[in-house]
């Protein structure tokens, strides 16, 4: 199974030097050439925890699932059964596990692209106005 990595980083020589022939180190990718990288890959894998890691949110709105370990911002960003799949440990062989038995026919690209749109910036900003507007007329007409 090939395993394709994008983006660089100070240990990058040495992951390098110990991987695989079946691992891809693409290094940095531009912004505009994420949709396309994303759209080919059988599943987006994010090993660590992240606060709020926008790569899942991206990936899914290509119609792909994420295989994540389940802590931080994945939990918010991927939908467990639909969207995805969660490890629990953080642990290469949690991840090992949930690579092999993750079967990306089990998930429906729609449900994917359904759940990126929750993180559009045009719904973040509606949402944003309505909660500005709701506390504002709260405060001109306490009840």
């Amino acid at each position: 199974l090939p395993l394709v990595i994008a983006g660089d980083g100070r240990d990058r020589a040495a992951l390098e030097t110990s991987a695989r022939p079946n691992v891809i180190f693409l290094g940095r990718v531009p912004d505009e050439d994420l949709p396309d990288l994303f759209a080919h890959c059988r599943a987006y894998v994010l090993p660590g925890m992240e606060d709020f890691g926008i790569a899942p949110v991206q990936a899914q709105a290509a119609g792909r699932p994420v295989i994540a370990y389940g802590a931080g911002g994945a939990l918010d960003t991927v939908v467990e059964g639909k969207t995805g799949l969660f490890f629990r440990e953080p642990t290469p062989e949690a991840l090992a596990a949930a690579v092999r038995t993750f079967n990306p026919d089990g998930v429906d690209p729609r449900a994917c692209v359904q759940n990126a749109a929750r993180f559009d910036a045009q719904v973040f900003k509606q949402k944003l106005t309505h909660f500005i507007e709701q506390r504002v007329a709260s405060i001109q007409h306490p009840a």
